[in-house]
């Protein structure tokens, strides 16, 4: 009896060490007024599931609530990382959700077994809940924080300014780690921080930074933060803001020995270029009582610019200069300054976060003010566009 008990607790221990986890996450991505994208990582193989209701006072399991799965040219595919981006839903709307992995053991031919599911579970209420972006919402609040370069203590600091409930979006404005040799960094150095404090209800948005693109671990990029367009650069309306996120690349010129001939980023540029054009032509843009840029290397510096933001600039600021710009959010210097027309060749101002500081921003009717907070949550600069 004994010896049956004994090989029954180790078979149970090794059953339980085997079952599938989810090992980070969930959190939101790409958030915009009918869509959002829900990415979370297991310790094994699984085919994946997203299941989403609209929060309207009735229990999750009141009824069957809708699938939705990763696919890729009409075929669900299975993985470690899983992306599921959630459609058809209304603008201004608040949805909660809760997502399922199932463990895929092994393969054969085009035979898939599989193993336990693992899911986030949600009896009493307790899920997740976010907001889809709203372009006839009457306020907006957004924060933006730049070059932490997966400093934790910093970055906890900062974000003492975000209030659940009041901000709507955060943008980190590139520069969150300083290479990206693998995927641990990016947990460690700010979306774990990001999943604790809010990012299971409230959506971030990476810019990508120079340091971004550094490290075998870069291609990646998009598996762990999508965007609405699949490519680093895009655009959201909310509120009266129409925000465009720019990629500026890598800082240095191409041929660089930094980048060990991979670097393409004045082709890359020009791309973004092309793509720009038809932004700033969109209705979306001419109608938007807003129009706020974000791009972490400010093209500002004349002759002391570097390769990459003077290219960008290059290619950029003749397009912008056409679509009445409200401000160019910017890091990159890991120093504040405010550069106005009269400094740059932009025909509007150009605000320079610091690494030690966050931007908090109100936008309404009136106008959109954005002050500069430091780590200690004194308010270091202020400044208002009308």
């Amino acid at each position: 009896m004994k010896k049956f008990l004994l090989i029954a607790a180790l078979f149970c221990g090794i059953y339980s060490a085997q079952a599938i986890k989810i090992i980070r996450g969930p959190y939101l991505q790409s958030v915009t007024d009918t869509e959002a994208t829900v990415v979370w990582v297991t310790d094994k193989e699984a085919i994946s599931w997203v299941e989403c209701a609209p929060v309207d006072g009735s229990n999750f399991y009141n009824v069957e609530r809708p699938k939705f799965y990763q696919t890729y040219l009409g075929k669900r595919v299975f993985g470690t990382v899983h992306q599921v981006k959630i459609k058809g839903l209304k603008p201004g709307h608040k949805y909660c959700y809760s997502v399922s992995s199932k463990e895929v053991l092994h393969t054969k031919r085009n035979r898939i077994h599989y193993g336990d599911v693992v899911t986030a579970r949600i009896y009493g209420r307790k899920y997740p809940g976010f907001y889809t972006l709203d372009p006839k919402k009457e306020s907006t609040q957004f924060i933006v924080l730049n070059d932490i370069h997966a400093k934790q203590e910093k970055m906890d600091a900062l974000l003492n300014t975000f209030k659940k409930g009041k901000t709507d979006m955060v943008f980190y404005n590139g520069d969150m780690v300083s290479h990206v040799p693998n995927v641990d960094i990016l947990f460690d150095g700010f979306v774990n921080a990001s999943i604790n404090l809010f990012a299971k209800q409230t959506p971030f948005y990476l810019v990508r930074g120079n340091h971004e693109t550094r490290g075998i671990f870069a291609t990646s990029f998009l598996d762990y933060f999508p965007t609405p367009t699949g490519k680093t650069y895009f655009t959201l309306k909310h509120g009266d803001v129409f925000f465009i996120i720019l990629d500026g690349g890598e800082d240095k010129p191409d041929s660089d020995l930094e980048y060990y001939e991979t670097a393409v980023y004045d082709q890359f540029r020009r791309e973004e270029a092309e793509w720009l054009k038809g932004v700033v032509e969109s209705e979306d843009c001419k109608n938007a009582k807003y129009r706020v840029v974000l791009m972490h290397m400010p093209p500002i510096g004349g002759k002391n610019m570097w390769h990459g933001p003077k290219y960008s600039g290059e290619l950029f600021l003749p397009i912008l200069n056409k679509a009445n710009i409200t401000v160019m959010l910017a890091g990159h210097t890991h120093r504040y300054s405010y550069n106005t027309p009269e400094t740059t060749d932009a025909n509007f101002p150009i605000l320079v976060n610091a690494h030690n500081t966050a931007l908090k921003a109100n936008v309404d009717s009136n106008g959109i003010k954005i002050d500069v907070i430091d780590m200690s949550g004194t308010i270091k600069h202020r400044h208002s566009f009308e």
